[in-house]
């Protein structure tokens, strides 16, 4: 079994079709990968070696019977805590589902399975993907691969640091204002978050069901693709889905010609006071690697960006307090048999207090807030006015532009502990990933550069129009050809 730091999705399927490996010697090393490394790193919440090595099994002998096999076949990947795996636990990394067993499987995970995929395990995760750091898990803390001191950003960290650590060749993640994009750029990986509706959310546990959606978080851009390609698709058991198909050739195979021919904009509000000199540099250096293959790249403006923040801090806790309602230790959540001869209010008070973390409750308290009587017009209803807004502004920004570069990140990887005590500092993390998820397009985090030992990453990210995955993700390997 080769490295498998040297191993990407395409030589993974090339080495196995070659036989040089098995679908089963791979398994195993990444198993083993995990059990040396993950003590330390704090990546997974649960592991699944007996049903891994029952899918492994499966296509090996599909392989030696001559069958088929899938684009992902034998892929080893890891999936977010909040993503339903049939028979195995979905916790979100809270106390409040700590005993809960999921009782279907997710549409991605479907997908996946019929793409030939192997489940190593679970990742850890902020409880229920609040926060840009994994240090909200109930369960354990998790660390950034590349510096063990540092946090692998959040919510999707889990995910993020299996990929770059080596105890995944690809993961699944969920980004509701930049939790897949965030952490791939704090541990030097690729993450991306696709079109609102591109992607089925059936078998999510939601967060905020208007801005949520599964991607994959992969060593390269192609890698990313091809997890893409076989997450994405129509859903009736989802009502957001958009039923758009996708043309897999210029999503796999892009066009260098017709990469020359995309507009890129760089807007001026990105490049603000207050953005890390690392990170500067970084996007500067990106967007001359850009121009280098023949691209254009201008600036542009989008004014009511500086809103981005705000607004989603009213929006998605609105939704949290909505969607969290149901874990209430009777219809959901954890439930203390000693509670039996309690009131129905003592239950409540009892089991969401026990239940959930500081964050998930600082979340649901300040979104029954924004939406109660007297507040609402005054917060929910003014922020949905600013999403509009915001969307109207990349709207025009997209009429001069195919796509839009800037920094993933404000900073590189901070320490933990860090910013525990300050929410606000915390909150942005996620500046720059927000507006993607309030405007329901598609974006991604790719590496400034191949990492190097002893430097903290630093990732662009690339921002296209509705339903045109194809621009981000075919300028997306074109740059990485540069690398």
């Amino acid at each position: 079994m080769e490295d498998l730091k040297d191993l990407t999705i395409k030589s993974f399927g090339e080495g196995l079709r070659e036989k040089k490996f098995s679908a089963m010697e791979a398994t195993l090393a990444y198993f083993e990968n995990i059990k040396k490394m993950d003590p330390s790193l704090g990546a997974y919440l649960h592991l699944m070696e007996e049903s891994a090595a029952t899918q492994a099994e499966k296509i090996d002998l599909a392989l030696q019977n001559g069958e088929e096999l899938g684009p992902l076949a034998g892929v080893p990947m890891a999936i977010k805590d909040n993503i339903l795996i049939k028979g195995h636990p979905a916790t979100a990394a809270s106390k409040m589902l700590k005993d809960y067993v999921a009782s279907y499987d997710a549409s991605v995970i479907n997908n996946l399975k019929r793409s030939g995929a192997v489940f190593l395990g679970k990742t850890n995760m902020d409880e229920f993907a609040m926060g840009s750091s994994t240090e909200n898990s109930a369960f354990r803390l998790t660390r950034n691969p590349r510096d063990m001191e540092r946090v692998p950003g959040g919510s999707s960290g889990g995910s993020a640091a299996a990929v770059a650590g080596d105890l995944a060749l690809a993961a699944l993640g969920s980004d509701t204002g930049g939790s897949i994009r965030q952490p791939a750029a704090l541990c030097g990986v690729v993450g991306l978050k696709s079109t609102y509706g591109t992607v089925s959310r059936s078998g999510l546990i939601a967060m905020a069901s208007s801005l949520d959606q599964i991607g994959p978080i992969t060593k390269t851009v192609s890698d990313a693709a091809q997890v893409f390609m076989a997450i994405q698709g129509s859903d009736p058991l989802d009502n957001t889905n958009a039923g758009i198909a996708y043309d897999p050739k210029e999503i796999l195979e892009p066009s260098l010609e017709k990469v020359k021919k995309l507009r890129v904009g760089v807007p001026k509000e990105f490049m603000v006071d207050g953005l890390e000199d690392k990170v500067r540099s970084g996007i500067e250096q990106a967007v001359e690697k850009i121009k280098s293959l023949g691209v254009e790249v201008k600036t542009i403006s989008l004014p009511n960006a500086k809103y981005a923040l705000s607004t989603y801090y009213i929006i998605m806790p609105a939704e949290v307090s909505s969607n969290l309602a149901r874990f209430d230790g009777i219809r959901y959540g954890a439930r203390d048999d000693e509670n039996k001869k309690q009131s129905l209010l003592d239950i409540y008070l009892s089991e969401r207090g026990r239940g959930f973390g500081a964050e998930t409750k600082r979340r649901i308290i300040l979104g029954t807030f924004v939406l109660s009587s007297g507040y609402y017009d005054a917060y929910y209803e003014k922020a949905q006015r600013v999403r509009a807004l915001m969307r109207k502004d990349l709207d025009e920004a997209f009429k001069e532009v195919d796509v839009i570069i800037g920094p993933t990140t404000p900073t590189t990887a901070f320490k933990i502990g860090e910013k525990t005590s300050d929410p606000l500092s915390m909150y942005l993390s996620d500046i720059f990933t927000i507006p993607a998820n309030m405007a329901e397009i598609p974006a991604i985090s790719i590496p400034v550069e191949k990492f190097k030992e002893g430097e903290l990453p630093v990732g662009f990210q690339l921002m296209g129009r509705r339903f045109r995955e194809a621009d981000i993700l075919s300028l997306g390997q074109y740059y990485e050809k540069l690398n």
